[in-house]
């Protein structure tokens, strides 16, 4: 059972195995949907979208605080306006703010450049000499006397 001071689990949004915010941190606001739909639509507030301010989240580590701002920026928004019903784009809202979080914080494994293999080199090769020979086929043909 969780304690007074630690949110329970279905009170947060878990991000990574490493990463899971409270969502008293997010702030959320409703509105019309717009667009075609008829009355249910301009009157209902479906559309959803979440904000999280990743500078003043007390959640983040300095290093995923770093990263974050680096590549999302201090504020990432998620909307959804796809379902008819708020519950749903509640979540569909939460599901893609986890997911932009998820890459924000993907950690890319350094490349290694490698050589190209034998076979690569020789398809290379002959490819240049396909080509060439298209090239030179294309060629108007000369007269040797002048």
């Amino acid at each position: 059972m969780a304690s007074d001071s630690e949110p329970a689990e279905r009170d947060r949004l878990r991000v990574s195995r490493s990463l899971a915010i409270p969502t008293a941190e997010l702030e959320w606001r409703a509105t019309t949907s717009g667009g075609p739909g008829g009355q249910h639509a301009n009157r209902s507030a479906t559309r959803v979208e979440v904000r999280f301010d990743v500078a003043a989240s007390p959640s983040l580590g300095p290093r995923q605080r770093a990263r974050l701002l680096e590549r999302l920026g201090p504020v990432v928004r998620a909307a959804a306006g796809d379902e008819r019903s708020q519950v749903r784009n509640r979540q569909l809202a939460l599901d893609r703010l986890a997911a932009k979080l998820a890459a924000g914080l993907a950690v890319e494994p350094p490349r290694h450049p490698t050589k190209p293999s034998r076979a690569e080199r020789e398809r290379r090769l002959t490819d240049k000499h396909h080509r060439a020979r298209t090239k030179r086929d294309r060629q108007p043909l000369r007269d040797p006397d002048g």
